[in-house]
């Protein structure tokens, strides 16, 4: 099976800036067909090099973002909300600037924000609310699919299996609202992989992080990609594929994603690694 396999700028850079431009040759000369850009903050990513930098190399690109307290679309406070919204909407321009199909990652909620209770219908109101309102200004101002990434509970209680995450697709009712899997999570939240791509379907699956339960090398641990890779190819899902990991040495990331311990000599050596176990494992199939 073929599948179009990237990887995230996380591998090498906690924060994207302009200096680490070279991630967009470096991933293109390892074999990767798309990067995805971690955008840590929508107001100091530097959108008109990268733009120049892709267009000099000739790689697709997606991006993904993460939400933070002060941004938070759940939050009680509507200045906060609205804050959200703005970040999003910021993201969303990046997206279309770059040519960037999909916007990922935690874009429904603050990532790490936690109340210690079951989420209420008070927050879902407000996270469909805010979404809403975001992926209407993505329909009105290009083509962005904003795709929200079900995590574990230890990272959200708002969105952890696929299928409240399609419920939250429908519940915006844009259209351009899907999932965002990835495989990290999924084996601690989900009862079967095939069962949540099939969950999703073709109409709500729009992005994919393939990452170890360890988030170590892909294919070195329990996660059954044969079963997931063939019941993605099942549903006609033509996306991206992405290899998501952090250094150790980032200390403020590896810290947020509780990461002790190395994995492999570098992010870029855990990359190589799991691109030529996830190329051989759908080689297989």
């Amino acid at each position: 099976m073929y599948f179009k396999f990237g990887v995230d700028s996380f591998i090498w850079a906690e924060s994207f800036s302009e200096k680490d431009l070279w991630i967009i040759e470096k991933a293109k000369e390892i074999g990767f067909e798309v990067v995805d850009f971690a955008i840590s903050n929508p107001y100091t990513f530097p959108t008109e090099a990268v733009k120049a930098e892709l267009e000099r190399v000739g790689i697709d690109c997606v991006c993904t973002t993460t939400l933070t307290l002060e941004t938070n679309p759940i939050s009680p406070d509507a200045e906060i909300r609205k804050a959200a919204v703005a970040a999003m909407k910021k993201c969303v321009d990046i997206c279309n600037e770059l040519g960037a199909p999909i916007l990922g990652g935690v874009n429904y909620a603050g990532w790490g924000y936690l109340t210690k209770k079951p989420r209420t219908q008070q927050e879902w109101d407000w996270g469909v609310a805010c979404m809403k309102e975001v992926a209407q200004y993505a329909k009105e101002t290009g083509s962005v699919t904003i795709c929200v990434e079900c995590v574990n509970r230890f990272e959200t209680h708002f969105l952890n299996i696929a299928e409240d995450a399609v419920q939250f697709c429908k519940d915006v009712g844009t259209g351009n609202v899907k999932v965002h899997l990835d495989c990290f999570h999924m084996i601690r939240e989900e009862k079967s992989f095939a069962g949540a791509v099939k969950t999703c379907g073709k109409e709500y699956l729009g992005y994919i992080h393939v990452n170890e339960n360890d988030r170590g090398i892909p294919g070195t641990g329990l996660v059954p990609f044969e079963e997931f890779f063939k019941a993605v190819h099942e549903i006609g899902y033509d996306g991206p594929l992405v290899i998501e990991s952090f250094d150790p040495s980032f200390e403020e990331l590896a810290g947020n994603c509780a990461i002790w311990r190395t994995f492999a000599e570098s992010g870029e050596a855990l990359a190589i690694e799991g691109l030529a176990n996830l190329k051989a494992i759908a080689d297989r199939l």
